[in-house]
């Protein structure tokens, strides 16, 4: 009769972790392009076909390169987790919107095969796939990353009849709207000082309202994910709400941000700390960089203790570049060097365990 009974159930013991929120790596990483859809679809129609060729041979030489390396190695490859595409799509933001393909391609493939899959795939690299791209084409090809910005048109929103409100000549108003606008804010004022241009006039233009709204909004120049932050930004929510990311990188990295370029634009006197701190914020690629790849899980850290301690000293390190090195924009050397602080931080930032001190 015993053998009749129902087995009552008992207690089952396993490993952490016991509470699943129901995501796999596969669905975190197609989420992310997802985010990314938005602002890659409006650098489409902001530059053109160009941009669209550029975004496609980048995703397409990273995931051929991960599938040729795993078959050489005799590794799994899973091609549709979405990880290689996640590389190819932040590369491609990361150069301008008339980079040359071939020098994209070998930015891709260093980006997967050296950066990612040498150090053991996907979880084990040290370093942010695409940004350790970026590094290379950087310091390899220096003139086609700093000089291969788009030429808009004389409808675009920065012409010289919708926001040249300092009236400046029409040359000087080209260099500072063709350029980026953190190339523009270095050089602007050194550049034009040989036209005549006095630096208050470049900065009544760079900080009006006009080059502001246009910063947030898209169309200016820069590299093809970085021009606009309301896209970014609608993305990045996305994330938020589905807990891919948390708040704690991107606040304390853009707060950081905010907190330092205030300071400094104040304590120098400056007439237009505020406009130029919203100016640091809206320009280059600090949204993209503080919530699509400083927040990567693999390269940041794992408590949220760390998390603020990496955001800022991403944050700190974009300004120390911004304000007195000799490249206008900070954003990916800064997040590269933090990486390699990762291991420290989670090596001395540990949660304690329930029931016991720390040693």
């Amino acid at each position: 009769m015993q053998d009749d009974k129902k087995a009552a159930p008992g207690l089952l013991l396993s490993s952490a972790p016991h509470i699943h929120a129901g995501q796999s790596l596969k669905s975190i990483m197609w989420l992310v392009v997802l985010a990314l859809a938005p602002a890659a679809a409006y650098s489409v129609y902001l530059f053109g076909l160009n941009a669209l060729m550029l975004i496609a041979v980048s995703v397409a030489v990273c995931v051929a390169a991960e599938a040729a390396f795993c078959f050489l190695m005799k590794k799994p490859f899973a091609i549709t987790d979405g990880s290689a595409v996640i590389t190819g799509v932040l590369l491609a933001f990361n150069v301008p919107p008339d980079a040359p393909l071939w020098m994209l391609g070998i930015g891709a493939a260093f980006s997967v095969i050296v950066a990612k899959q040498l150090f053991g795939g996907i979880g084990f690299n040290i370093f942010n796939p695409a940004l350790a791209g970026r590094a290379l084409l950087m310091a390899s090809w220096p003139v086609h990353m700093t000089t291969t910005w788009h030429r808009f048109g004389p409808t675009n929103v920065l012409s010289q009849a919708a926001s040249n409100v300092a009236g400046l000549p029409e040359q000087a108003y080209d260099i500072i709207t063709q350029a980026t606008p953190l190339g523009a804010l270095k050089e602007g004022p050194k550049l034009l000082a040989d036209l005549g241009v006095a630096p208050n006039a470049v900065y009544r233009t760079l900080f009006s309202p006009e080059m502001l709204k246009s910063l947030f909004m898209g169309n200016i120049g820069g590299c093809i994910g970085e021009t606009s932050a309301l896209l970014l930004l609608a993305g990045a929510l996305l994330l938020l709400y589905k807990r891919i990311v948390s708040w704690h990188i991107p606040a304390t990295y853009i707060g950081t941000v905010a907190i330092i370029m205030f300071a400094y634009y104040s304590l120098t006197g400056f007439a237009y700390a505020a406009e130029a701190t919203l100016f640091h914020l809206l320009s280059g690629g600090l949204v993209l960089g503080a919530f699509f790849m400083a927040t990567d899980m693999v390269t940041s850290p794992v408590t949220p203790r760390g998390m603020i301690l990496f955001g800022a000293g991403c944050g700190v390190l974009t300004c120390v570049i911004r304000l007195w090195g000799g490249y206008p924009e900070g954003v990916s050397y800064s997040i590269l060097l933090m990486n390699s602080t990762v291991p420290l931080i989670d090596r001395f930032i540990r949660p304690k365990v329930f029931g016991t001190k720390h040693a």
